[in-house]
């Protein structure tokens, strides 16, 4: 019963004290079920595919948004970014 329980705290987790991330999430994935379900009821025959990108397209847009508006920065960058004049050494895992 540990993965039941396991997604229980999750849950718990999420309702009681969300993080960031859960939030912008939710955000994201709110945004796409609005727009997924406007498209379907303006009903100007747009086509499954279209309307599905649209709504992820939205819902991807509503979570940088949401990630802007909860933390005051968009998405950091990676943190070898700026390390561009030291590539990194390949090391086989297969070599003993």
């Amino acid at each position: 019963m540990g993965f039941f329980s396991e997604i229980k705290d999750d849950v718990v987790g999420f309702v009681r004290d969300p993080t960031d991330e859960q939030k912008a999430l939710l955000v994201a994935f709110v945004a796409m079920v609005i727009t997924d379900r406007t498209l379907f009821w303006i009903d100007t025959l747009v086509p499954f595919v279209v309307r599905t990108t649209v709504s992820v397209g939205v819902g991807f847009a509503g979570l940088f948004v949401a990630s802007y508006l909860l933390t005051g920065q968009f998405v950091p960058p990676d943190g070898d970014a700026d390390d561009g004049d030291e590539p990194e050494e390949y090391v086989d895992e297969m070599d003993p």
